[in-house]
């Protein structure tokens, strides 16, 4: 039976460019018990002119020790954004569900997709949560009327590397003028709505649960972090209890098949 896309309730409830190829090691990372960092190829990259790089860290695929076969797995993909609430939502289901964790500034297309699916390549995962926009405003890098068939093409890679996979899409944050919190971006943020209007289309139509991040996070300019993209603690906070929520949501949903819990 396919299942209605919702928007969870918002009650519910936080500079250095990556230079070179990064080498195989193993981390302790924020609750990842040995958590690998892997190049996987194409996932790696750098953003070399936003000045947008991941707060406390490189763009990086971190993947979960798995001492526990029968535990699920989760896959969080996106930017910056879920750079600052990652370590909360791994604390949140930390002995429910192994956590991989895709940090990229990529955005929508063919590049893109070819990584996502060596990315997808790591699972198989029971649950997949999607948070990314941040790098996708500034002019040329996606055409106004590619931006909705790139989105549709990124979900079509997940559901043919992950078929039984359940998916959440969490919306992109306001983007505040830096120069005054107080106002949105006049340039940038009109941008992010409108990806966000498109965004929220596909999944209602695709039976995607929404997380509405944006609207979390609007008028809360006294928790950005003063750049006007980034935010402060309490804001990262409140992003990953809502994501940590609705990802048990969908663990709970249903039995998770064997097949997604390990390779």
């Amino acid at each position: 039976m396919e299942k209605t896309a919702q928007t969870y309730p918002h009650h519910v409830a936080q500079t250095s460019l990556c230079r070179g190829v990064i080498l195989l090691c193993w981390l302790a990372v924020s609750g990842l018990a040995h958590a690998e960092t892997t190049n996987v190829a194409g996932a790696l990259v750098k953003e070399t002119n936003l000045g947008l790089q991941p707060h406390g860290g490189n763009w990086r695929m971190e993947k979960s020790a798995i001492t526990d076969t029968n535990r699920p797995r989760v896959l969080l993909i996106g930017d910056s954004i879920l750079n600052g609430y990652r370590p909360m939502v791994v604390h949140s289901l930390e002995g429910k569900a192994y956590v991989d964790i895709w940090l990229t500034p990529m955005w929508q297309s063919e590049k893109f997709n070819k990584a996502l699916g060596n990315v997808l390549d790591q699972g198989p995962y029971a649950v997949i949560h999607m948070n990314l926009g941040l790098h996708g405003w500034p002019a040329g890098r996606i055409k106004d009327e590619e931006y909705e068939p790139l989105t549709r093409s990124f979900l079509e890679v997940i559901h043919k590397k992950c078929p039984q996979a359940k998916l959440i899409w969490a919306n992109t944050t306001p983007f505040l003028n830096k120069t005054n919190l107080q106002e949105l971006n006049p340039d940038i943020n009109p941008i992010i709505v409108r990806h966000n209007q498109i965004d929220a289309k596909i999944m209602t139509a695709s039976g995607v649960p929404i997380n509405d991040f944006y609207s979390l996070l609007l008028g809360k300019s006294e928790w950005n972090g003063g750049d006007g993209a980034h935010w402060k603690q309490p804001a990262y906070q409140l992003l990953a209890n809502v994501a940590a929520k609705s990802i048990l949501r969908e663990l709970a949903d249903e039995k998770v098949s064997g097949d997604t819990k390990h390779p």
